[in-house]
C-alpha cells in the first residue's frame, strides 16, 4: 500500500518529535502493509512553515536512517499547504512542493470550520498552472458537512479530494463516518490516506479502512483508491468518476 498523506518527519510539525518516534511510525506502517509514504508536513498553516529544500533534506535523512535500520519503507517528498491567497505566487516562486515533486498534484488544506470565498477561484488558478489540487480531509470541514454542494462544485470544476482512513473507520465519530461514506458513494473523493501523526491517537488504520471499503462497496472501489495512489506517485492521470450531488433528506411534520 501507498500512503500519500502522513506526518512522519521528525521535529517539523505536530507529528513525531524525535527520529525514534519516526522509526516507530515507520515500523507500524510496514506492519500494516505500507511500502511507500509521501511525507506531507504542514506548511503555511499559521504554526508551521516547511520549505521545499527543508523537506527534501529531511526526507533524504529519514530514508538513510530507515535503510540503516533495515526497515523496508520508502519516504517521498510532499507538503500539506494551508489555502492562502498567495498560493499561485508561491507556486511560481517554487516555495510550494507538489506531491512526490512531480509537478502534477498539490495538497490544499482548508480551515476546519469554513470554506474561504476565494477557494473556487484559487483552485481554478492552480489548475491553470497545470496542477491538480487535492483537497485534504474535506469530511472534517464543518461547513462542507452542512453544505456538501460546496464540495460538489469544487470537484465538478476539477479539484480532487482525499479522505482520512480514520474517518472511514469511525474514529472521528459517527457523523464524520457517515459523511465520508456519502462522499465515497457520490464520487466526491478519490484517495484514502492515513494523515497519521503518531502511533497512538493519530495512527495509520489504512488497511482497516480499505477492508471496510472492500466489504461495504466491493473490491472495485478498493482497487480504484489504491490504484489512484500509485498513479499519483508517478504523476499520471488518476481515475475520476462523474461526481454526484449529495441529497439531504427533508423531514416534514409537526413537532
Amino acid at each position: 500500500m501507498i500512503d500519500i498523506h502522513c506526518h512522519i518527519l521528525a521535529g517539523v510539525d505536530d507529528g513525531p518529535k524525535t527520529i525514534e518516534q519516526s522509526l516507530a511510525m515507520a515500523k507500524l506502517a510496514v506492519e500494516e502493509g505500507i511500502t511507500t509514504i509521501i511525507a506531507t508536513p504542514h506548511h503555511f498553516n499559521g504554526s508551521y512553515e516547511n520549505s521545499r529544500e527543508k523537506i527534501f533534506t529531511e526526507v533524504d535523512m529519514l530514508n538513510e536512517v530507515l535503510l540503516d535500520a533495515k526497515i523496508p519503507l520508502t519516504i517521498l517528498p510532499g507538503q500539506e499547504t494551508r489555502i492562502h491567497g498567495e498560493m499561485v505566487k508561491n507556486l511560481e516562486k517554487a516555495e510550494i512542493l507538489t506531491l512526490n515533486n512531480t509537478n502534477k498534484y498539490l495538497f490544499v488544506e482548508l480551515p476546519s470550520d469554513h470554506v474561504p470565498r476565494y477557494t473556487n477561484k484559487l483552485l481554478y488558478d492552480i489548475q491553470l498552472q497545470g496542477l491538480t489540487p487535492i483537497i485534504v480531509h474535506p469530511e472534517r470541514n464543518s461547513e462542507i458537512i452542512e453544505t456538501p454542494d460546496l464540495l460538489y462544485k469544487l470537484v465538478e470544476s476539477g479539484a480532487l479530494t482525499q479522505v482520512t482512513a480514520s474517518s472511514v473507520t469511525g474514529r472521528f465519530g459517527k457523523k464524520i463516518k457517515k459523511f465520508t461514506n456519502d462522499l465515497i458513494e457520490h464520487n466526491l473523493t478519490h484517495f484514502i490516506a492515513s494523515d497519521a501523526h503518531n502511533t497512538t491517537s493519530r495512527s495509520f488504520h489504512l488497511r482497516e479502512a480499505y477492508e471496510l471499503i472492500d466489504k461495504q462497496y466491493g473490491v472495485s472501489y478498493r482497487y480504484l483508491f489504491q490504484e489512484n495512489t500509485e498513479l499519483l506517485v508517478k504523476g499520471s492521470f488518476v481515475s475520476v468518476n462523474q461526481p454526484e450531488k449529495i441529497k439531504r433528506k427533508k423531514f416534514l411534520g409537526i413537532f
